[in-house]
């Protein structure tokens, strides 16, 4: 059984990304954890602060991997005879005792795989919760930072929020009211160096507002735009910037 940390989940509890019985395991620590309750309290203060937004949501990736590992689990075959045939020199008795240990063999391994897809399915939770918590601290460490420098402007029919700390080299975007891109589309965020366009990720098309940490380094970015592009991204801007905010000083 997977021993879940349960210090390590403050950030995670704090923008609601985890699950029912990892919720309520670190709501029983939280109340006699002063620690973990101050962590919460200024994560939880943070977020309601700037209005943050953050989820957490499972991976593309994870219905094809269950699907895949259920075809690993060896399943008991039918037998190819009919149950006249049982009585051919074989009792009735030892006939329904070879069918109770068929019966006894397919339920563990079922058991088993049941096991073994649980175990895998806590791991890869734990993982989620653990990047989860990162994002936020390194989210939270960039609006906190002392260094911290912002630039805003009217976008979409709301308020975009660039915030960039040059000691942490990272940059935050903050939306605020910002209309929801057409269907089929998403707001992508870019790095201008110089004339050239570096993608620096996607925002969630369904949050008017909301916060997200820029994908990598901040240093030599003259700017940031945002344009609408296919849903999933594009490599390169397929369309004119909606704005353009300079990295500020």
């Amino acid at each position: 059984m997977t021993t879940i940390d349960l210090h390590a989940l403050s950030g995670a509890y704090a923008v609601h990304a985890l699950g029912g019985e990892e919720r309520a395991a670190f709501e029983c620590h939280l109340a006699t954890c002063d620690a973990c309750a101050q962590e919460v309290a200024e994560f939880t203060a943070t977020a309601g602060r700037l209005a943050l937004a953050s989820t957490v949501r499972t991976r593309p990736a994870m219905r094809e991997q269950v699907l895949q590992r259920i075809t690993t689990v060896r399943q008991i075959p039918p037998s190819a005879a009919p149950v006249e045939r049982v009585r051919r020199g074989v009792k009735r008795g030892q006939g329904l005792a070879r069918w109770a240990l068929a019966a006894c063999v397919a339920a563990a391994a079922a058991f088993g795989g049941t096991a073994v897809w649980q175990y895998e399915r806590a791991q890869d939770a734990q993982h989620e919760a653990a990047q989860a918590q990162r994002h936020v601290e390194d989210l939270a460490g960039v609006l906190a930072a002392p260094d911290a420098k912002s630039r805003s402007a009217h976008l979409a029919g709301g308020t975009g929020t660039l915030v960039v700390s040059a000691s942490r080299g990272r940059a935050v975007f903050m939306a605020s009211d910002m209309a929801a891109p057409p269907r089929g589309k998403v707001y992508q965020l870019w790095f201008a160096d110089g004339t050239k366009m570096r993608s620096a990720g996607l925002m969630n098309a369904d949050d008017r507002s909301q916060a997200v940490l820029m994908q990598g380094a901040v240093d030599g970015a003259s700017g940031v735009g945002i344009t609408v592009e296919p849903s999933g991204g594009s490599t390169q801007p397929t369309s004119t910037p909606l704005a353009v905010l300079g990295v500020p000083a």
